[in-house]
């Protein structure tokens, strides 16, 4: 059946919306789950836990995209939303087969990836920025709203209906793609057999990264990439279990901590990035971005109070205006038939980021023996959140090392990005790429040279 209506952005923006809802809602349970499984090495389980994720998905986004390009865009999200979902009713069940299949389930966890090449088949080259855009701000809605939900609802009557809840919202986003998500690739841009080929050069996950050295301009960018987003993928793996467990953040605070983090991140990418970009330039947007990431990190590792969390989580959202102007850069310094090719190199980069960073973490909260010998205490009656009790050995002088390991990576993705030039032409030595995509490219998605495209998650430009 092809769904109700035609295909539209809306349907891709409430699978995301559903399917992240239900994640949102599981961050406070998550936390105490994953403390009461690992009680010793609690940081260190969770990063190779997210690391295997990561580097999972890394891997088969490329395969995934490529077999969407052939197959159709529905059965796919459908395959990705029934198993990225699949870890939530067994976090009641078993926690073991929760985390385990948590890392597994990294190799269909590219909902983003489909999802975004759906509206790729489905709007002009003029409307895709502002559709990816509803998109990812659908994304941060749903974070913004349902950890509180879910924290209130644990609080009120138990984690064990938090999750009964978070599954049926997975149960109603996988009813929904069967029932309403009509298929948007045309079928005459589809084989007629199931076994048709595909192009293993376009699965590569790998194809992006061996072009990184072919020009010094993008071998800088990388590198900033590279240095900068490592130490925010291991951040965002960690840092709400440290809030709860280090610093005594109650549910509620953690939760009330990402809704505020969210309206500022989206502030700041918003109305704050493009007020830069027109007053300081393009580069000196990212050398600022870069400069407030180091200081959020910094009082991160060195903040032993719960007030300097929520001062640095302000910095942090000023922090989020790096990527999108380094994806400006490029945009509009690569010619239009390079564009695949240069975002497709910081695409598999962050993808890369995404598995490294949190195992890096992980190990480094182990090395330096920040670990937990029991869950915090409630809040106190007068409001004020009650400190973690835990114990660092002597050779631990901060509270959070891995933040400060961060900070001075970020620090040399700056001195590394004050050797990229304001203005060039990013000439990427791609014949064969671009020989490829002529070959297997959709005509329905020309590529704009100022628009800043992830091919990772669109079309057949991997």
């Amino acid at each position: 059946p092809q769904g109700i209506g035609s295909p539209s952005v809306y349907h891709a923006v409430i699978v995301i919306f559903l399917e992240f809802f239900a994640w949102g809602l599981l961050t406070a349970p998550t936390l105490v789950v994953l403390h009461e499984t690992f009680p010793k090495h609690t940081f260190l389980m969770n990063g190779l836990i997210q690391g295997v994720k990561g580097l999972l998905s890394f891997l088969s986004a490329p395969l995934i995209g490529a077999l969407s390009d052939v197959w159709g865009r529905k059965s796919f999200l459908l395959l990705t939303v029934f198993f990225t979902c699949a870890p939530i009713p067994l976090m009641k069940i078993s926690p073991w087969w929760y985390f385990a299949v948590i890392s597994v389930s990294g190799v269909f966890a590219v909902t983003f990836s489909v999802v975004f090449a759906y509206v790729a088949d489905i709007t002009q080259e003029h409307e895709r920025s502002m559709a990816y855009g509803l998109v990812s701000a659908t994304f941060a809605a749903s974070l913004v709203t349902s950890p509180a939900i879910g924290a209130y609802l644990g609080r009120a009557y138990g984690d064990s209906l938090v999750v009964v809840l978070a599954t049926a919202i997975a149960l109603l986003d996988i009813c929904f793609i069967l029932v309403a998500v009509p298929e948007s690739l045309p079928e005459k841009m589809r084989p007629a057999s199931w076994g048709a080929p595909i192009s293993w050069e376009q699965a590569d996950p790998f194809a992006s990264l061996k072009k990184v050295g072919q020009d010094s301009i993008v071998l800088l960018i990388c590198i900033t990439v590279f240095l900068s987003y490592l130490p925010e993928a291991g951040q965002y793996s960690s840092f709400f279990l440290y809030l709860r467990q280090i610093m005594g953040f109650s549910s509620e605070s953690v939760a009330a901590f990402i809704a505020v983090l969210g309206i500022l991140s989206i502030i700041a990418q918003t109305i704050v990035l493009s007020l830069l970009m027109r007053s300081i330039g393009n580069k000196n947007t990212i050398l600022l971005g870069l400069g407030f990431q180091i200081l959020q990190l910094a009082w991160y590792g060195f903040g032993s109070e719960p007030w300097m969390m929520w001062a640095a989580g302000a910095v942090a959202a000023m922090s989020s205006i790096t990527f999108p102007a380094v994806s400006a850069l490029v945009s509009r310094t690569a010619d239009a038939d390079q564009q695949g090719v240069v975002q497709g190199m910081i695409t598999g980069i962050r993808g890369l980021c995404n598995g490294l960073g949190p195992a890096l973490y992980g190990f480094i909260f182990y090395i330096f023996h920040v670990e937990l010998n029991e869950l915090p205490m409630p809040e106190s009656p007068s409001g004020g959140s009650v400190v973690a009790q835990y114990q660092l050995q002597q050779n631990s002088i901060i509270p959070g090392p891995p933040f400060l390991f961060g900070a001075c990576s970020v620090l040399l993705a700056l001195l590394v990005a004050l050797f990229i030039p304001e203005h060039t032409n990013l000439n990427v030595r791609s014949s064969n790429w671009k020989k490829h995509c002529g070959s297997h490219g959709h005509p329905h998605s020309p590529q704009a040279p100022g628009e800043a495209k992830e091919p990772l998650l669109q079309d057949t430009n991997v």
